[in-house]
């Protein structure tokens, strides 16, 4: 009995872990496809950005999908990466992912964004790959 529960453990971790490498992996790549699986088709999501982007509204997965398309192509990543211990353990099917976007616009000036991805379950997901789902997307800006 204690294998099954250890197996379940194992599983639960590493669903819970590719969420991260794929916002990481969309950044990175400049790819709104990536987040867009990430998103909820059943509940809007809410994204707050500050300038120069400057965007605040909750929207569907569509409509944030269209969103980031604009953004990574207005601005091109420069760095991403989650910082360290920005995974809280998850509580009652919730966490928070705290990471640093760095970007350029098209005439090179640089931005840092500290950006923060709320993270939730939908335990009657009909899929393993809709488990974990992004339900808002905040940033501050950092002026370095």
């Amino acid at each position: 009995m204690s294998h099954i529960g250890l197996f379940l453990l194992s599983f639960f971790i590493s669903l819970n872990s590719s969420v991260p490498e794929n916002i990481e992996k969309a950044f990175l790549q400049n790819n709104p496809r990536l987040l867009y699986s990430l998103f909820s088709s059943a509940q809007p999501v809410n994204i707050s950005l500050p300038s120069p982007i400057s965007f605040s509204d909750q929207i569907s997965s569509e409509q944030a999908y269209f969103l980031f398309q604009k953004i990574f192509r207005t601005y091109t990543t420069f760095e991403f990466f989650p910082e360290p211990g920005a995974l809280r353990s998850p509580e009652q099917g919730r966490y928070i992912l705290k990471a640093r976007w760095s970007f350029w616009n098209k005439n090179k000036n640089q931005y840092v964004f500290q950006i923060f991805f709320y993270v939730r379950s939908f335990p009657g997901a009909a899929k393993l790959g809709e488990l974990w789902k992004i339900t808002e997307i905040k940033a501050e800006g950092l002026w370095e």
